[in-house]
């Protein structure tokens, strides 16, 4: 799914354009052990409810691509019977009415979900149907030609609220407040089927963590069977570093580092608007190596590197490789952060046989917060 295909189901998520037909919940505590469940239609919920979820769900497809959601596809044997993706297509098409499918669900994940804390496991079907759209974007309501049913899950940590003191209403009176088990935003999420190119595609399904840098890859396999996890956002930037620096050597140097960022942040800015992520695979890597100019001799041992730090089939997302915030230089006394687009502004010279890290300044300079003269040629 792209970015315009995941903020259309994220609209479904408010009153006016709801299509949730069921909600299912689950409470775990820490023990796994279910302490309590929930199986009703959505729209019984009561008002305050149904926002609070909403906004649950709305974070569960939220973030960026390839970092807070990923598209996962399920292996051939998952679609078979008894398969991962089988039972999940069997979940769906029950529409969340079938308990013992729903007890089946509960099980696998509190088998599989790695916490060791409470938390409360939301299942939700939906059944939107599509609008059509004219040439130039509009929706057309009355010209739908499908409908997507889906399920959404999400699986939010339930914290007991911290002690303190509060006001009493009825006594007037300011006491020890009562704690609390507070139900907090999703930690980890999926919709099944994906919404590709706005029809449903059931071979593939989108997988949210909070956090990208714990995949919880186990978590991944056992619970949907996808055997082909992506690299984890952190772990794509460090393999990007590593292969940069083994193809470049001893001749790894600042400008060669700068010219690559730039030049791949010049790229992203062309890409922004795109609904796809900007995705770069060993081709596509060594044309920014080569843009950035990577000696060709270089890039001769570029593709066995290639293999060797990242895998052959391996892709990187650019917004995972890219520093769009931060242009970050580092010595063992000394730490320098520049905006990327200033990045120019720092320099390697010599100086006095030393090499050095120089830096043109303006005439205002602050020094922790206190304005300072500039040394000017004259004074010199």
């Amino acid at each position: 799914m792209n970015k315009k295909e995941v903020a259309e189901i994220r609209r479904q998520f408010t009153p006016e354009r709801c299509t949730i037909t069921r909600i299912c919940g689950c409470y775990i505590d820490g023990e796994k052990n279910i302490k309590t469940q929930l199986k009703e239609a959505f729209l019984s919920l009561p008002e305050d409810d149904g926002f609070k979820y909403f906004a649950i769900f709305k974070k569960t497809l939220s973030g960026t691509l390839g970092r807070n959601l990923l598209n996962l596809d399920f292996p051939l044997e998952e679609e078979k019977e008894g398969g991962a993706q089988e039972f999940l297509l069997k979940l769906r098409d029950s529409q969340l009415k079938d308990d013992e499918l729903i007890q089946e669900f509960y099980n696998k994940v509190i088998e599989t979900f790695d916490f060791g804390e409470n938390y409360y496991i939301i299942l939700i079907h939906m059944a939107y149907d599509v609008p059509g759209k004219a040439l130039d974007g509009t929706e057309m309501y009355d010209a739908s030609d499908n409908v997507y049913h889906c399920i959404l899950g999400s699986i939010c940590p339930v914290h007991l609220s911290k002690p303190g003191l509060g006001y009493n209403i009825e006594k007037n009176c300011i006491e020890n407040r009562i704690q609390d088990w507070i139900v907090d935003q999703p930690v980890k999420g999926f919709l099944f089927p994906c919404f590709n190119e706005r029809y449903t595609d059931i071979h593939s399904m989108l997988y949210y963590t909070k956090n990208p840098a714990e995949l919880q890859e186990d978590f991944i396999r056992q619970m949907f069977g996808c055997s082909r996890i992506p690299l984890a956002a952190d772990t794509q930037k460090e393999t990007f570093n590593e292969l940069i620096s083994d193809t470049l050597g001893e001749d790894c140097d600042y400008d060669v580092i700068k010219n690559i960022h730039e030049t791949l942040n010049a790229r992203l800015e062309e890409f922004k608007d795109e609904p796809e992520p900007l995705e770069l695979g060993k081709q596509e890597v060594r044309r920014l190596l080569e843009d950035s100019g990577v000696p060709e001799e270089k890039l001769e041992r570029f593709e066995q590197n290639y293999d060797q730090c990242a895998g052959e089939q391996t892709s990187f997302l650019a917004t995972n490789i890219a520093s769009t915030k931060r242009f970050h230089i580092e010595t063992p006394d000394v730490v320098i952060q520049v905006k990327p687009e200033s990045a120019g502004m720092v320099e390697t010279r010599m100086i006095d046989g030393r090499q050095c890290l120089v830096i043109a300044v303006s005439e205002h300079v602050e020094v922790n917060g206190v304005p300072v003269q500039i040394l000017r040629e004259e004074d010199e």
